[in-house]
Formats: structure tokens, C-alpha cells, sequence
């Protein structure tokens, strides 16, 4: 008998234990199913040690020092640089040292059970893990095998990119020295952070983005990232291609269509690609390295059994919006292991309707943006009768009295012929915050009459609201003008 393999039923076995794949377990043994997580890195994922939560501890400092420097009575008697020893320190708490025990210690009180090791996929509804220790466990699934294995960053076929070893995301939230020049290759999330997190921190930085920045979104949001940026001192390079790029001598020489650049790190930050490739998807007809396409209820087309969950179904890229759809799917394997009826119409508790068009976001950055919906070119395209509404941020009280000069816009996405939002986009310091609402009225198909009634506190940020419905009432024709050119 071979002792150092065995195997193990049950009814749900989840591959990847990031926060999509634990939400996804969680709600499954609430439903009453047995279920075992595989990780084969650290619980918590991607996430918790390399993206969201780091990322953030290395920005918000630079927030704070911002609004302590537009505020009379403080400004007199702060610093005017930030302390990089106490930023590491900070980010590396964030992270819990990237210990991942206390997430397991939750896994434990959930009932979800561990399993440390590569799971791949070995037939319908098997799932094969490799252990550390060279033992072998074959899962078998009654149920179902959910996949919430995340993305990793994708490497453009740049000559010479690879081989030069370059940092990803990463090395940038984990990083221990600071580099001298840090030279970013993309536009996006996070290019546009971690530019404003290492330009914040003391580095030079040089942005090279193949076209605008933070494409998707707003363009007024895009330039006003742009111009803060440069105003820090960045240097941004708009429409420029890498064409090839060398590594000798602890230097990157990065050759571009705007000219020849050298810098001492270089931070790839061009998208993600699905991390589905030493899956064993191959096994049940798959392709390994494809994103698997759902159904709302997060079911594999073409199969009654495998659920791709979070990243890895290309559907919305957002830890929060993995979570939601973890909530749905969970719910759902449930539901069907125990015979009880799924509610899969719009907006019912099994499925993930909000991927579609109504996803908030919020972008980190020195002003930062938070938006939801559509934009005012997409609801365009989509066919919808749009008006678009703008405010000026800095004209609201509560804005203007949270710091000197503050400046910020705002922008409401109507379908005219609804009267109800469909998207939104703010721009400024600390709008985080507002997206919430916006989310609500857009989920919630909020007719602008009723949303007159939920008046705002004086004097607070959240009276943009109450400015974009009064301008939405003002003046219909000078409304339409200004929305199509902006």
C-alpha cells in the first residue's frame, strides 16, 4: 500500500484561498456542504500581501500628508517629506509579515478545511494535490470543484522584457530598499498607484504607457491623474511603445518610440492574465492559461460541476466584486447539492448581475477616483438616451472646508428616458467615499424624483449629490451640450 497518497470525499473542493475562495467555502458550509480549500501559497492571497491592502498602506500616508499640508493650523507644524522606515513598517503590519495564521486560525472556526499543496484538476469532479511534504491527496468533489485561483501579471512579448527579470506587482508592494528611478510600463490601476505611491516616497519615477492613462474610465478622471502626476514630478509618456528592453549592470535600459530611458527598477504593470495554466484544465476539455467563462450563477459553460470564481473568469477583476460573485456561487452550489430551487433572475440571491453594470471602483491615486456604471461614451454605445451632469467638487462646502484649494469634479451618467442613473464618476481627494451611494442608485434604479428626498448633511462632501440633481433640473439643453464634449 502506497502510505504517501491517499484519497478524500466531500462535497466541495475549492482550489485557492485567497478572500474569493474563502468567501465561496464560507458560504458553502453555511449551506450545510462539506468543503475543503487548497492554497498553495498563502491564505488570504493575492490580495492580502501583494496588491489591495499593501498598495494602500503605501499611499495613505502620502493622503494624509497632503491634507495636513492644505490645512491652516497644521501645516505650520508637519514634516514636509514622509518617513520611509515608518511607511515599510506600516505596510509590512498590513500584510501581518506575510504570516498568513491568523487567516488560517478563521479558516478553522468557519469549518472550512485546509489543505496546503497544488491542486489540479484530474477528472470530473477530482482534484489531485501535491503536498510540500511529496504526499499525494485525490479530492473527490460529490458536488462540485470551484476554481478561485486569481490572475497574475500578465508580461507583455516585448524583446528582452522577460529575461530582464522585471517587478510586477509584487516586488513593488513588497519592496525593502527604494529604488533610485523606477520606470513603470502601463496606464492602469496599478501604474498610476504605485507611480504615486514611489514619487510620494522619494523616487523618480517615468510612466510609458502604451495609450492614455486608466483606460475605461472617465477621460477628465484620466487627465486629472495625469496632471498630478506630473505636477509631482513624474515624468508621463502618453502613446509611446516599448520596443525592446535590456537589463545589464544593475540597470534597465528601456527603448521606447519617445526616446531611450535608464532606470534601476522597472515595474511591469500592463494587465493580468488568468492564473489557470498548471491547472490541469486540459483533463475535462479545458484550455490551461484561458479565462473560464460563466454563467451568472459562476457555473463553467459546458459543465453542471466546475465553478470559476473571481479573476479567473475575466467578468470584473475587483477583489470585492470576486467576493460578491464568491457570495453567489457558494449560495448556489448549495442550493443545488441540496435540491432547493435557485433564484437566477436579475438580481436574485444566486447570481452575479452586478458584474454587468453596476461594478464600483476606486483608483488610489493623488486625486483619487471612484466610479461606478457606465461611462458616459458606454451608455452611448449601449443605445441609452444619455444626459451627463458635471459639478464642480470645489464648489461644494463640505469639500472646500475639508482643505485649501481643493479641486475635484464630479459627473452623473443619466438615461433620460428612465430618469434613473447608470453611472458615475468622482474625482479629488477622499471621494472614495461617494461611490457607495452612486452604487446604490444604480443597483437600485433610484428614480432622480425619489433620490430629490434623500437630502445630504450640511456641510459635507456627499452634498455633490444634491448639486448634480440640481443641475440635472436646470437647464436640459446647456446639460446636453456640455456632456457630449466633455
Amino acid at each position: 500500500m502506497d502510505t504517501r497518497s491517499e484519497t478524500r470525499e466531500v462535497d466541495l473542493v475549492v482550489i485557492g484561498a485567497g478572500p474569493v475562495g474563502e468567501n465561496v467555502a464560507d458560504r458553502a458550509v453555511q449551506g450545510g456542504l462539506e468543503t475543503v480549500i487548497v492554497e498553495r501559497e498563502l491564505v488570504g492571497g493575492e490580495c492580502s500581501y501583494w496588491a489591495c491592502e499593501p498598495s494602500k498602506a503605501l499611499l495613505r500616508p502620502a493622503h494624509v500628508l497632503e491634507l495636513a499640508s492644505a490645512t491652516p493650523g497644521v501645516s505650520e507644524t508637519i514634516a514636509d517629506r514622509l518617513d520611509l522606515e515608518a511607511v515599510l513598517k506600516r505596510r509590512d503590519e498590513s500584510t501581518s509579515d506575510w504570516s498568513d495564521a491568523s487567516q488560517v486560525r478563521w479558516l478553522e472556526t468557519a469549518g472550512i478545511a485546509l489543505l496546503r499543496g497544488h491542486g489540479r484538476v484530474t477528472g470530473e469532479r477530482t482534484v489531485t494535490v501535491e503536498r510540500p511534504d511529496g504526499r499525494t491527496v485525490v479530492l473527490r468533489a460529490r458536488h462540485a470543484v470551484a476554481v478561485t485561483t486569481g490572475s497574475t501579471a500578465r508580461i507583455p512579448d516585448i524583446p528582452g522584457l522577460a529575461a530582464s527579470e522585471p517587478w510586477t506587482n509584487r516586488e513593488a508592494t513588497a519592496v525593502r530598499t527604494l529604488p533610485r528611478h523606477l520606470a513603470i510600463l502601463g496606464g492602469g490601476v496599478v501604474a498610476t498607484e504605485m507611480a504615486t505611491a514611489y514619487r510620494s516616497l522619494g523616487a523618480e519615477v517615468t510612466v510609458i504607457a502604451r495609450g492614455d492613462l486608466l483606460g475605461g474610465m472617465e477621460p477628465f478622471a484620466a487627465e486629472a491623474v495625469r496632471e498630478a502626476l506630473q505636477h509631482a514630478g513624474a515624468t508621463v509618456l502618453l502613446h509611446t511603445d516599448t520596443q525592446s528592453v535590456e537589463h545589464q549592470d544593475d540597470e534597465y535600459v528601456i527603448r521606447t518610440t519617445a526616446g531611450t530611458i535608464t532606470a534601476d527598477r522597472l515595474l511591469v504593470a500592463t494587465g493580468r492574465a488568468p492564473a489557470t495554466g498548471d491547472l490541469g484544465l486540459e483533463s475535462v476539455g479545458l484550455t490551461p492559461g484561458d479565462w473560464l467563462t460563466t454563467d451568472d450563477t459562476l457555473l463553467v459553460r459546458g459543465t453542471n460541476w466546475l465553478y470559476a470564481v473571481g479573476d479567473v473568469n475575466r467578468r470584473a477583476l475587483l477583489t470585492h466584486q470576486g467576493k460578491y460573485q464568491a457570495r453567489a456561487a457558494g449560495d448556489a452550489i448549495a442550493a443545488r447539492a441540496t435540491g432547493t430551487a435557485l433564484d437566477e433572475g436579475p438580481w436574485g440571491a444566486h447570481v452575479a448581475t452586478a458584474d454587468h453594470t453596476a461594478v464600483p471602483q476606486v483608483v488610489f491615486t493623488s486625486p483619487e477616483v471612484a466610479a461606478v456604471g457606465r461611462t458616459a461614451d458606454r451608455a452611448r454605445a449601449a443605445g441609452l438616451n444619455v444626459r451627463v451632469v458635471d459639478y464642480d467638487l470645489g464648489w461644494v462646502a463640505g469639500a472646500a472646508l475639508s482643505r485649501t484649494g481643493y479641486r475635484g469634479r464630479g459627473r452623473m451618467v443619466v438615461d433620460d428616458d428612465r430618469q434613473v442613473i447608470v453611472g458615475a464618476t468622482f474625482v479629488g481627494p477622499d471621494v472614495a467615499e461617494l461611490v457607495q451611494t452612486a452604487t446604490t442608485a444604480i443597483v437600485g434604479e433610484i428614480p432622480l424624483s425619489r433620490l430629490w428626498h434623500a437630502v445630504p448633511a450640511f456641510p459635507t462632501v456627499s452634498e455633490i449629490w444634491l448639486r448634480l440633481l440640481e443641475t440635472y433640473g436646470r437647464s436640459e439643453s446647456s446639460i446636453s451640450t456640455t456632456g457630449a464634449s466633455s
